[in-house]
This record gives structure tokens, sequence and C-alpha cells, in this order.
């Protein structure tokens, strides 16, 4: 049997073949450069394009690399939860396929998780002077708003929930992941709820990010959706503090 790897980066792709092959070809140098055993898990979403073809093509290369193949579109919260019940590593990443977050990054919600966080969320918000955030206006404005409306809804102390650079301590996603309900983009929020509601140490950590085109989020398409999620998420654990309403 195969020990168990100390990294695993799961990144959900859903018809990513312009922008996923170079972002998983730097995540594949950084983590050969640190000489620790690693994988990572893409997770195709039901892909219409050559996503598959071309992660199939870079894991006949890298083995540290591997394909999970959804035969249909399920969403984003949905591959997330599948790379991360499938993951193995004692620490665990979840990554945009955009590469709008450069894997480097990863070293700063690391140093989160051995202050003692058990998990650390990347931030776009925080303000920090050594970070650069470059974001189109409009999508900066959006993200104000939607914190504004998660913070009515009960998410406390996080205020980027959702960015798409979150890393988990193995026990941790292992306890949390297989409860997640949310297959959309509302998912993240869920995720920090459930964390909050289980007692979890959540660290917010400001890193640097580069607004990508061709983005998968519309505000106008996705925002009432993504609302509706989070409102039934909520219900749900509202639910599961109560369990003698259901009764």
């Amino acid at each position: 049997m195969f020990a168990a790897p100390a990294w695993s980066v799961v990144i959900p792709a859903y018809n990513e073949a312009a922008r996923l092959p170079a972002y998983l070809k730097e995540v594949v140098a950084y983590f050969d450069g640190r000489d620790q055993p690693y994988e990572v898990l893409v997770v195709d979403d039901g892909s219409r394009d050559a996503t598959g073809a071309l992660v199939r093509e870079l894991a006949g290369v890298h083995a540290c690399v591997r394909l999970h193949a959804l035969p249909a579109n399920r969403g984003k919260g949905f591959a997330v939860r599948t790379g991360m019940m499938a993951a193995r590593g004692a620490l665990r990443l979840m990554a945009d396929a955009d590469g709008a977050t450069p894997i480097v990054e990863v070293k700063r919600l690391e140093a989160a998780i051995q202050a003692g966080a058990d998990l650390a969320v990347g931030s776009r918000a925080l303000p920090d002077p050594s970070v650069v955030v470059r974001a189109r206006a409009h999508r900066t404005l959006a993200g104000q708003v939607f914190s504004r409306l998660v913070r009515a809804l009960g998410v406390s102390g996080v205020v980027d929930t959702q960015c798409g650079f979150k890393l988990f301590r193995a026990a941790v996603a292992d306890d949390l992941f297989p409860a997640l309900r949310t297959d959309g983009f509302g998912f993240d929020v869920e995720l920090v709820l459930l964390a909050q509601h289980r007692g979890y140490r959540i660290a917010e950590v400001p890193i640097n990010w580069t607004d990508q085109p061709g983005s998968k989020v519309g505000v106008l398409k996705d925002g009432p959706r993504m609302l509706a999620q989070i409102v039934a998420a909520c219900l749900r654990l509202a639910r599961s503090r109560n369990p003698r309403r259901e009764a």
C-alpha cells in the first residue's frame, strides 16, 4: 500500500481547456520543488471541450496528476466535494482552474495552519500591503454586496467566503465535505457556516489574486441562484441544531 501524500490539490474544472493546462503545470512544478509526496486531483465536471483529454495527457507524464471525470455537469460544489472525498493528503488545498491565485500563495495558508488553524481561507478582501488584488470594478462591487448578504445570513469572521483557494487539515476535510449538500457556487458559504457550527478554527488570509478572463460566474445569472442555495443551507443547518423540530 502506498503511503498517503503530504499534499492533495483539488481542482474543479468545467470547460477549462484554455486556462487549466498552464496552471496545472505551475502546480506540478511548485510541488515538485518542495520534495514532498503530493497528488493533484482534477475533477472534470462534465466538460464539453478538451479539458479531460489535456489532463490525461499531463497525467501520462506526471504520475501525481489524477483525473476524475464526472459524466455530467453537476456544479462546482459537487466537483470540489468529489475531489476532497477522494483526496488522501495530510493537507488538502482547493484551487480554481483559472490560475487566478498563484500556487505559491499556498505558503500563506500553510503558515496559518501551522499556527493552529483548522482551515485557512484565501481572501481578496482583507487589506495587506504585501499582496496585490487585481479585479474588475463590477466584480469587486458584487463581492462587497455578496459579503454583506452572507453576513446577514449568519457568516461571521470571514469576509471573502467565495475565494476558491482554501486549505484544510485532512481530518477537517473528511468531516466537512461529506456533510455538504450544495452543488453550485454557493457551496463555499455552506462550507464556512458548517465549519463555524462545528467549532473549527478558521483563518482568513490575504493572498495575491488576479482576475482572469472567461469567468464561469455571472453576477446576474448566478447571483440569485447562489442566494437561494445559501438560504437552503442555512435552513438545513438550523434544522440540525434543532432536530426536534423535524419530528
